[in-house]
């Protein structure tokens, strides 16, 4: 067994309940360990998907993306894959709190799930390990080490969304800018239509994060979307949030970022 996985399940005392979607999700994540934060709310939030639509959510750690699409899009079905054991509980245990039909498979994407394997999707999201570690530094809480860093390669991570859409499917990914020329190469590899949406912190400030979309057999050239600001003004000046409107919107109400329209 990988010692990077947690597979003993998280006792009540090691898990705090956090609200999402401004209330409308409440979900249960470790206090130590892999902690979702906004990534996965923007990842929900530029998925097109339509009432009735079939999401697997690869690597679904406790569940945020899926649940925040769940939330916006009524009569989603959705299924979510997660290596590690305590996780997958975590996620199941979150979709029924949430009142949402939350099927999740615990396994490999790199060894798919027979569960999996012949089944495709109308929309695939993953907010894959952020962090390269040959050239970072492992985080000591297991958990965590497998969430953000990488033990699969990203075209790992595309080659198996690309194969688990549904013929005009679509893909999405959340990661690190730096990480844009690695999944361009292995969505253009799989998919087309790209799109590739900036996240920018503020105003004048290089993106630290991006969001990018493939369609399976799309045929549109790559686009660059203009930058979506994160942040209000130039510099944080004030205690607390200060978010853009539109940003707020999507955090707060579910609104959908320009990738999902």
């Amino acid at each position: 067994m990988d010692s990077r996985l947690r597979t003993d399940p998280f006792g009540q005392d090691e898990l705090s309940r956090d609200a999402f979607l401004g209330g409308r999700l409440v979900v249960a994540q470790p206090r130590a360990g892999y902690r979702a934060g906004i990534d996965p709310v923007l990842l929900a939030a530029s998925v097109p998907a339509g009432p009735g639509d079939s999401l697997l959510d690869l690597g679904c750690g406790a569940g945020v993306a899926g649940l925040c699409v769940a939330a916006r899009v009524s009569g989603l079905r959705l299924t979510g894959l997660e290596v590690q054991p305590a996780y997958a509980d975590l996620a199941r245990q979150n979709g029924a709190q949430n009142g949402v039909a939350f099927e999740v498979v615990t396994g490999d994407l790199t060894a798919m799930p027979e569960v999996l394997r012949q089944r495709q999707f109308d929309h695939v999201i993953a907010n894959p390990p952020y962090f390269d570690r040959r050239a970072s530094t492992a985080a000591q809480d297991p958990g965590r080490e497998r969430a953000m860093g990488e033990a699969a390669p990203l075209s790992d991570w595309v080659a198996a969304a690309a194969r688990r859409a549904s013929p005009k499917g679509t893909v999405t990914f959340i990661q690190r800018a730096e990480r844009l020329p690695d999944l361009l190469a292995a969505m253009a590899a799989h998919l087309g239509s790209l799109e590739v949406l900036p996240l920018i912190p503020r105003r004048g400030r290089a993106a630290r994060l991006v969001l990018i979309r493939g369609r399976k057999g799309g045929r549109a050239a790559l686009r660059l979307l203009d930058g979506w600001l994160l942040h209000a003004g130039a510099a944080h000046e004030r205690d607390g949030e200060n978010y853009t409107v539109a940003t707020a919107l999507v955090l707060r109400e579910a609104a959908a970022l320009p990738l999902a329209r």
